[in-house]
């Protein structure tokens, strides 16, 4: 009977590793190196062959054997299995099952385990040599600027291309938690790191020990796994590993609203924690969160704006300029542009309209729960409010950009000067950018339109494309891996630099990069100071001790109408008392209902 018993048992424990290990392998949440399918196949075998072993000792050893020389003997046998010094004719003879077909049957899986057990072997004597291998790499670089990746996908390996392209920089780079599969692009992905000199291992990031780095040259960890869950899990574990080290740079990348107050939540308690003792060091390493999504937009309108939007707006006949935008697609990147944009058309002589389109029958109230005075209709559309933010937005739900319908609303819309398009795919932002144009151009419109394409190689191949007749579609295709992935964006970017200079006037650097409301309020600041001086705004050239009085009262109420329209961007609404965790603000209203201090303190 316990023949068949642990037949069974090692059977059932033989196939549920297999069945969990292709599980694993097709999940894109790995958690780190411990449980990867080659371990629970490993580990399930171990347990597999262990278990038909024991009842050919049970019965071969002597009945006044004690327990332990039960338990140990079939471990011994097990482990020779695996080293490839176990007799397979011996085993086998050894089996004296109660039927013949269990004899056969234990035979058949034996046969199974001896040919599978020295390939798991092998392959786990591979995986040590390799980390070793990476090791020594990652040690003979000892003085170089390292960064640290902690995943190999097409983001990092833009970065770390880009990085590369200095030859001023003595930089050596590191992938982590690198599995190669057995397809065509985990392939390419490798070959390309290999090409860059870099050390790719098999562990996750808080599993490779990178404490021995001169304490001189920089260490850059740069989280940018596609799961950004676990980005928040590895950030936080870096953190407690290297709070005290100088020279440590930490860029966690997330778009997730809790991953900047969980990192805000580490700092801030690590910094509590110093403070307690003043013998305590207090943390040294740079935390830095990228948001990819946000980053995009406000370096398009930082470098493009000017051009695409004010320049391009529709001039009336009253003398004022019209910008008249159109936005399709309310994901991520359409909401985000939407509330940017209303800051960034805060400008005088400009009459800013928002049409929003997107295929969620509830994408209006999805924005206005989001943004809700930027929709109120005592503010939405509203132009005659001296001192308060001129801004109008439409958002259309339930819109199927491939329908009639969406043809129909859009060629409805006069003067469009501006339209961006964010579907989410690269096929569907191509084909509705080029139909667009199409639309327009029947109805005697040339509006500056552009379209996120997430892969270089085709915002190369799509750069001037034309028709068969030679005429040119003049659609800006953005956002690409290799533009948006870059050390000038993600490391070195100018509109940062400008925000942190402005934001040092009144705050700390540490602040600045710790807190998202800090870190954005700058950025809107820095990029609309620019827009007024690309505008012409009379004497936003000028000191402030340098500009007319009426000048300088004129851009005291620009600021505020700009001001107005951010937080409301922000979702803060007016109240009598400032409150930032129900997000409102006392400083919500026009300009001429701001006491005097409140006027007169922006004059920068």
């Amino acid at each position: 009977m316990e023949w068949l018993v642990f037949f069974i048992l090692s059977l059932a424990c033989f196939l549920l590793s297999i069945v969990w290990a292709v599980k694993k392998s097709r999940s894109k949440y790995r958690i780190g190196d411990f449980i990867d399918p080659t371990k629970i196949i490993f580990v399930g075998v171990v347990v597999a062959a262990l278990l038909l072993f024991v009842p050919i000792y049970w019965n071969a050893l002597p009945s006044n054997c004690k327990f332990w020389e039960y338990l140990l003997i079939p471990i011994h046998n097990m482990i020779k299995l695996f080293v490839v010094d176990a007799d397979f004719t011996d085993t086998i003879g050894s089996i004296a099952a109660e039927q013949p077909w269990l004899n056969i049957a234990y035979s058949l899986l034996f046969s199974i385990y001896f040919v599978f057990a020295p390939i798991l072997t092998f392959g786990f004597v591979l995986s040590f040599f390799k980390n070793i291998s990476a090791y020594k790499e990652y040690i003979t670089h000892y003085h170089s600027d390292v960064y640290i990746f902690s995943e190999l996908n097409e983001k990092s390996l833009a970065l770390a291309k880009s990085l590369d392209g200095n030859p001023d920089k003595n930089r050596f780079f590191v992938f982590t938690d690198v599995f190669t599969k057995e397809d065509d692009r985990s392939y390419e992905l490798v070959e390309q790191a290999m090409q860059l000199g870099a050390v790719c291992f098999k562990k996750d990031i808080n599993s490779v020990d990178f404490t021995r780095h001169s304490k001189n040259s920089e260490m850059n960890f740069l989280v940018i796994s596609e799961n950004e869950d676990e980005n928040i899990s590895h950030a936080l574990s870096l953190i407690t590993k290297f709070k005290y080290r100088e020279n440590t740079n930490l860029y966690v990348f997330s778009t997730l609203v809790e991953s900047e107050m969980l990192l805000a939540a580490a700092f801030n308690k690590q910094t509590s924690k110093d403070g307690e003792n003043e013998e305590t060091p207090r943390m040294k390493i740079r935390v830095r969160r990228v948001d990819e999504v946000q980053s995009l937009v406000f370096r398009t309108l930082f470098e493009q704006g000017y051009e695409k939007i004010f320049q391009s707006a529709t001039e009336l006949q009253n003398g004022q300029k019209q910008i008249s935008a159109v936005l399709v697609g309310m994901g991520k990147h359409g909401t985000e542009m939407a509330k940017a944009l209303a800051w960034f058309c805060q400008m005088d002589g400009y009459i800013p309209e928002i049409t929003a389109y997107d295929i969620t029958e509830n994408a209006a109230s999805v924005f206005a729960s989001k943004c809700p005075e930027l929709v109120d209709p005592k503010l939405n559309g509203v132009y005659d409010i001296d001192g308060e933010m001129k801004f109008k937005i439409t958002v259309n739900g339930g819109v199927d950009v491939k329908s009639k319908a969406f043809d129909d609303a859009v060629t409805a819309l006069p003067n469009v000067t501006y339209v961006f398009v964010a579907l989410g795919e690269d096929g569907d932002n191509i084909s509705t950018a080029v139909k667009l144009r199409g639309l327009f151009a029947k109805n005697g419109m040339d509006p500056i339109i552009q379209a996120i394409v997430y892969n270089t190689d085709k915002r190369v191949a799509l750069d001037g494309i034309t028709n068969f007749k030679g005429q040119p579609y003049d659609i800006d295709f953005i956002g690409d891996m290799e533009t948006s992935y870059s050390e000038e964006v993600v490391l070195d970017s100018d509109v940062e630099e400008l925000a942190l200079a402005r934001h040092m006037k009144w705050g700390n650097e540490d602040d600045f990069w710790k807190y998202g409301y800090n870190y954005r309020s700058s950025i809107a600041s820095a990029i609309h100071t620019v827009m007024k001086k690309k505008c012409g705004i009379p004497g936003v050239e000028k000191k402030p001790c340098d500009r007319e009085e009426g000048e300088l009262w004129n851009l005291r109420k620009l600021e505020h109408c700009r001001w107005n329209a951010y937080m409301r961007s922000q979702g803060y609404v007016y109240a009598p008392k400032r409150n930032d965790l129900a997000k409102t603000h006392h400083c919500l209203v026009p300009f001429d209902e701001l006491p005097l201090e409140e006027q007169i303190k922006d004059d920068d």
